[in-house]
């Protein structure tokens, strides 16, 4: 993944914020809507390009693009700022690789351990019994 072209290949729009708000809200472009085609970008392989697709299947689009949007401050730099750390971390990840769980056997030690209790419980409750 490269980062700096991935950055040439961002489409920004500018939108006005929802929400609660004063007289200047309804005047100011705050909220930032970031677009980005995945499929025809360069920045990353094709491998890479594969992994995005299935594991942001449900937030790209089926032009294959990939849209976030963030209106948390009031500045328009900031949200544009913070849109595209946003960008980032979601790609990095979905292209993070999960280790294979490796699974392990139960040791005989537990297994008797278990075992030894089972019976020491079923021994002190029989001795609770009244004796005929």
């Amino acid at each position: 993944m490269k980062k700096k072209i991935i950055e040439q290949e961002l489409n920004f729009k500018a939108v006005r914020s929802g929400g609660a708000g004063g007289q200047h809200v309804n005047k100011v472009s705050s909220k930032v809507v970031l677009s980005w085609n995945c499929q025809k970008s360069v920045g990353i392989t094709e491998e890479e390009k594969v992994l995005l697709l299935e594991r942001l299947k449900n937030r790209i689009n089926k032009d294959g693009i990939l849209i976030l949007e963030t209106d948390t401050t009031r500045s328009q730099v900031k949200n544009k700022e913070l849109v595209i750390n946003k960008l980032f971390d979601l790609i990095a990840k979905s292209l993070k690789v999960d280790k294979v769980r490796k699974e392990t056997k139960v040791p005989k030690s537990v297994i008797n351990k278990r075992k030894e209790t089972k019976v020491k419980m079923s021994l002190k409750k029989a001795l609770r019994k009244r004796v005929l």
